[in-house]
């Protein structure tokens, strides 16, 4: 898989920024003040999962994000649980989020991994492309309630959608548009 060999995924990458104090802690996430630097650091690693149908579509879904006051344009995400492989984890949020069930991890392929933000948070995202049949996605089942709706896109609405900044968050860009690039070649 290429992204397993990427070392970015298992360590935080600002190991030498010291002295560590941390500044809050809850179940899912911690501050930190890594010498001056504030980082947000995820209990568990976070999974976005690439889901695409037959080669010519991506299934989205619209979720409720009321910090920013919006239902936004995004790909199937989370975190992974407790004693969860990453490669579950994503299969776990697709169906949360898609009602989409995939049995068979060997489906997933581990892409090359996403800082989310360089800034803050030292962890990498795992990042999973499953290619899927359209009877799949027609034969899916109820979503979690964060989620507003659940649509198939195909690409050339997706490219307009990219253009007319309909789809503005930044890890669905970057994983839809490294995807494009990537079938260009």
């Amino acid at each position: 898989m290429p992204g397993i060999d990427d070392p970015r995924l298992f360590e935080p990458q600002c190991s030498s920024l010291t002295p560590v104090e941390t500044v809050h802690e809850n179940p899912w996430f911690t501050v930190r003040d890594r010498g001056g630097y504030f980082t947000t650091e995820y209990e568990f690693p976070q999974v976005v999962i690439l889901p695409v149908v037959e080669s010519h579509s991506i299934v989205m879904v619209r979720v409720k994000r009321p910090v920013i006051n919006d239902v936004s344009l995004e790909l199937p995400a989370g975190s992974v649980k407790e004693n969860e492989s990453p490669v579950h984890g994503a299969a776990r949020e697709l169906a949360e989020e898609t009602g989409i069930e995939v049995q068979d991890m060997s489906r997933f392929e581990m892409l090359r991994p996403i800082a989310t933000s360089p800034n803050r948070n030292p962890n990498l995202a795992y990042i999973f492309q499953v290619n899927l049949f359209t009877d799949e996605y027609k034969a899916r089942k109820e979503h979690d309630e964060e989620i507003e709706n659940v649509g198939l896109f195909q690409f050339d609405v997706i490219q307009r959608m990219l253009h007319k900044g309909n789809i503005y968050v930044s890890i669905p860009i970057a994983v839809i548009s490294r995807y494009f690039l990537s079938i260009m070649e």
